[in-house]
C-alpha cells in the first residue's frame, strides 16, 4: 500500500512539474473590434468569445507597427522594428528562391527558447520571415505559406515538407488540420504551437469578391452596421475601390468566422488529446484594422502619410489556461506585442533574452489574477519614418523630419477626430511627449536599423 501510494504520489508531482504547453494563434489584419467579446454584434465568433470566458482578455493591446512582417518578428523576438529591422512588409525574393534568407537570424526568438527548454515546437500557417521553404527558428515541423499577401483562400500554393504544392481546399481550414495532427503527435511532451493564420485578412482583389466558405451564405445579404459608414479620408491612399463596400464588409466578416470555427477546432483538439488542462492558449492578430471608422480603411501603410490611429494599432489580445487563468477577466492595462515574449516566458517559467535587451515588459502577474502595480500605461509605435507614443491620456504622432504632426486627447477624442497639434495651450504637453518619444528609441534603437539616424531597413521601404 506505502508502495502504491508512493508511486502515486511521484505521479501526480510528475504531472505538476510538467511544463506547460503552448499555442498561439495569430491572424491577419484583424481589429480587436470585428470580435464579439470585444463588443462587436454582428460578426459570429463564438470560440473566439470562448476563449475570452474562459480566461483573461486585455482591452488595450496595441501592435508596435501596422504592417504584418515587421509585428510578427515583435512578437517572436520582443523587440521592435528599429532593433530586429524589418520595418515593412517583407519582399518575395527573400523568401523564396537565391536571396532567401531568415531575417530573425541572429536573435534568439521564441521558439528557439523553448526549443532549448526542452519544447517540440511547429509552424502552421504564415510565416513571412524569410526563408519560407526551410524551418527555422527552433521550428522542426513546418508548414507555411512561400509569400506574404493572400490572393484567394482556395488553390493556393502551400509548402509542406519542404515542397511546394497546390492545396484545392480552403487554406484556413489546412492551417487548423496541420496544427491538430502537431497536437496529436505531441501530446505526450512538451509543445509550442505556432498557428498563424493567413486570415481573416482585408486587402487586394478578394475583397471585392464573395467568400467561399461556410460562412458566406450567412452574410451575403448583412447590413453589418458594426462597419462605420463615413466619407473617405483625404490620407487614403490604397483600397479605395472596395471601401465602404457591401462585398468587402461581407467578406471580412466570412473570413473572421472562417478563422473561428479553426479556434473551436483547435480547442476541442486539446482537450480530445488529454492536454487541455496543461496548454497555455493566446489569440492575438499580427496588427490592427479599420473598415471604416473616421473614413479609413486597413491599415498604416494604406495612407499617405502612414497612418498611426488606434484602431490600426489595437488588437485582440485573449490567454486561456484552464485551472490557472481566472475565468472572465479583463485587464485594461496599455500593452504592446513588444511585452507579449517576456509575459509569456515569464508564465512559462523560462528566461528572457538578454542580448538585445527588449523594451517588452512581464504582464505575467495578470495572468495569475494579480494587480499589476506600478505599471506604466506608456506604449510606442513606429513605421519607418512615423513614430508615436500613447500613453493614458495623449496620443501624439511624428513624422521625420518635417510632419505632418498629430496630438490627440485620447480620454476627451478617444476616436481621434480634433487634432489638437499646434493649438493654444498644448505646447508643454507636446514637447514633454516627444521627449519622452526621442529617449525610447536613444535607448532601444540600433544604429544599424535607426531610420531617423539613417539607417536601414531589411524591407523595402513603404515611405515615399
Amino acid at each position: 500500500m506505502r508502495l502504491l501510494f508512493a508511486l502515486l504520489g511521484f505521479a501526480l508531482a510528475s504531472a505538476a512539474a510538467k511544463p506547460v504547453n503552448l499555442v498561439f494563434i495569430l491572424t491577419d489584419n484583424q481589429g480587436a473590434w470585428t470580435l464579439g467579446c470585444y463588443g462587436n454584434p454582428d460578426i459570429r465568433t463564438p470560440h473566439i468569445d470562448r476563449m475570452a470566458a474562459e480566461g483573461i482578455r486585455f482591452t488595450r493591446a496595441l501592435s508596435s507597427n501596422p504592417v504584418c512582417s515587421p509585428t510578427r518578428a515583435t512578437f517572436l523576438t520582443g523587440l521592435i522594428p528599429s532593433q530586429h529591422g524589418v520595418h515593412s512588409f517583407l519582399d518575395p525574393k527573400f523568401m523564396m528562391g537565391p536571396e532567401a534568407y531568415n531575417t530573425l537570424g541572429e536573435f534568439t526568438s521564441l521558439g528557439e527558447v523553448l526549443r532549448n527548454a526542452g519544447y517540440t515546437c511547429g509552424l502552421s500557417g504564415k510565416w513571412h520571415l524569410g526563408a519560407n521553404m526551410t524551418p527555422s527558428e527552433g521550428f522542426t515541423t513546418w508548414t507555411t505559406k512561400p509569400d506574404g499577401s493572400t490572393q484567394e483562400f482556395y488553390d493556393q500554393r502551400v509548402i509542406e515538407n519542404g515542397q511546394l504544392r497546390v492545396e484545392p481546399g480552403y487554406t484556413t481550414d489546412l492551417w487548423t488540420r496541420k496544427g491538430i495532427e502537431f497536437i496529436q503527435q505531441n501530446k505526450d511532451r512538451p509543445f509550442f504551437l505556432y498557428l498563424a493564420y493567413n486570415g481573416p485578412y482585408s486587402l487586394g482583389k478578394l475583397m471585392t469578391q464573395p467568400a467561399r466558405n461556410r460562412h458566406a451564405e450567412y452574410y451575403a445579404d448583412k447590413p453589418l452596421h458594426s462597419f462605420p459608414r463615413d466619407a473617405m479620408h483625404p490620407w487614403q491612399h490604397a483600397n479605395k475601390q472596395f471601401h465602404n463596400t457591401d462585398a468587402g464588409r461581407r467578406r471580412m466578416a466570412a473570413e473572421c468566422s472562417g478563422v473561428d470555427d479553426g479556434v473551436g477546432e483547435i480547442l476541442a483538439a486539446l482537450k480530445a488529446n488529454g492536454v487541455d488542462e496543461n496548454t497555455l492558449v493566446v489569440y492575438s492578430s499580427d496588427q490592427g484594422w479599420m473598415g471604416g471608422q473616421n473614413g479609413m480603411w486597413g491599415m498604416g501603410d494604406h495612407f499617405v502619410p502612414t497612418g498611426a490611429h488606434e484602431l490600426m494599432m489595437q488588437i485582440p489580445l485573449i490567454f486561456r489556461h484552464p485551472g490557472q487563468i481566472g475565468a472572465a477577466q479583463t485587464c485594461d492595462a496599455l500593452v504592446s506585442n513588444y511585452d507579449f515574449m517576456p509575459s509569456v516566458l515569464a508564465y512559462l517559467g523560462q528566461p528572457m533574452p538578454k542580448s538585445p535587451k527588449s523594451p517588452g515588459r512581464d504582464f505575467s502577474l495578470a495572468l495569475r489574477g494579480q494587480k499589476l502595480e506600478n505599471w506604466d500605461n506608456t506604449i510606442f509605435y513606429e513605421m519607418e519614418t512615423t513614430r508615436a507614443i500613447r500613453t493614458e491620456r495623449w496620443k501624439f504622432v511624428s513624422r521625420h523630419p518635417n510632419g505632418p504632426f498629430e496630438l490627440y486627447d485620447m480620454q476627451a477624442d478617444p476616436q481621434e477626430r480634433l487634432n489638437q497639434y499646434g493649438q493654444p495651450g498644448t505646447d508643454v504637453i507636446r514637447a514633454d511627449l516627444a521627449k519622452q518619444l526621442d529617449a525610447f528609441f536613444d535607448q532601444y534603437a540600433d544604429p544599424k536599423w535607426n531610420i531617423w539616424k539613417g539607417g536601414g531597413s531589411k524591407a523595402k521601404l513603404h515611405t515615399k
